[in-house]
């Protein structure tokens, strides 16, 4: 009878140890999981989502950049790549998207009179200046009498390229000139500079018949030129560049959404400055 009652015991032991081990470990991984989910960090978390419309570039480019970075404070950042610029507006207005990033203040103030939209910007991220470009002459000092520039034909476009010509000492406008002057307003040309006029995405492609050329810092990316070839830009404290910096734009009444927020702030970062600076190489420049 004892040896018997000694192996009951012995087994009833035995199981009941791996019944407390079981509970033990499986305490333990609920207690991780709930860890995870509740963190914010963990891998198991559950990230709230923000889509962003934007161009391919560099907007959709800076955006992929900070998307560890929200990711960390909880949010899955989603990009939705855009060519044309009417639907990142239409789907931020219709909640299709939170935000969009493509466009500067003066097109989205016509945008919203044209379309009864209600959008706002809720801060400036960079801006793509016009930059001087080498042509057949490839230094602003050996710029021969009666060369050859070509400029951007749309008013706003040509204002600004006559404005950089004029920083750099290549002609004169008239004091106090603003964002609409043409050719027909230089009131010193000492070099006796042509000037032709195309589309500003055209100016690329006339750089081989022209002596410089004027081009828009997401044009020249496009074309492929390398950003260490420009030989002038406007620069961030610039009429131009208050003016046409690319903001982050809402919906109204979203101004004050975390998610937007913290995008905001992961866009304004010193990390996104450094990163701008980086790979763009004054072809882009940050205005925060």
């Amino acid at each position: 009878m004892k040896i018997t009652v000694k192996k009951t015991f012995s087994l009833t032991f035995g199981a009941l140890l791996t019944f407390m081990l079981a509970f033990l470990l499986v305490a333990c991984g609920s207690s991780a999981t709930e860890s995870g989910t509740g963190g914010g960090n963990g891998a198991l978390a559950e990230l709230a989502v923000i889509k962003v419309a934007a161009s391919p570039t560099p907007h959709a480019e800076i955006l992929n950049n900070i998307k560890e970075n929200l990711a960390i404070q909880g949010y899955d950042l989603q990009v939705v790549e855009y060519t044309d610029y009417v639907i990142p507006n239409t789907a931020t207005q219709d909640g299709e998207v939170v935000a969009n990033y493509f466009q500067h203040q003066p097109y989205l103030t016509d945008f919203n009179a044209e379309n009864g939209t209600d959008l706002v910007s809720v801060g400036s991220i960079h801006f793509e200046p016009l930059g001087i470009y080498p042509g057949k002459t490839t230094t602003l000092a050996n710029l021969p009498d009666g060369a050859t520039i070509a400029v951007p034909n749309d008013t706003t476009n040509e204002a600004r390229a006559l404005q950089l010509l004029a920083a750099q000492g290549l002609i004169t406008l008239p004091a106090n000139a603003g964002l609409n002057v043409t050719p027909k307003d230089i009131v010193g040309n000492p070099k006796n500079l042509n000037f032709t006029e195309v589309e500003a995405a055209a100016v690329p492609v006339q750089l081989a018949d022209v002596d410089l050329g004027v081009i828009n810092g997401n044009y020249a990316l496009g074309a492929g030129i390398n950003p260490a070839a420009v030989l002038a830009t406007e620069d961030a404290a610039s009429q131009a560049a208050q003016t046409y910096a690319n903001i982050l734009v809402v919906r109204a009444g979203n101004e004050d959404d975390a998610g937007v927020k913290a995008l905001l702030a992961a866009l304004q970062s010193e990390e996104t400055r450094a990163f701008i600076k980086m790979v763009y190489d004054g072809v882009i420049i940050p205005v925060f």
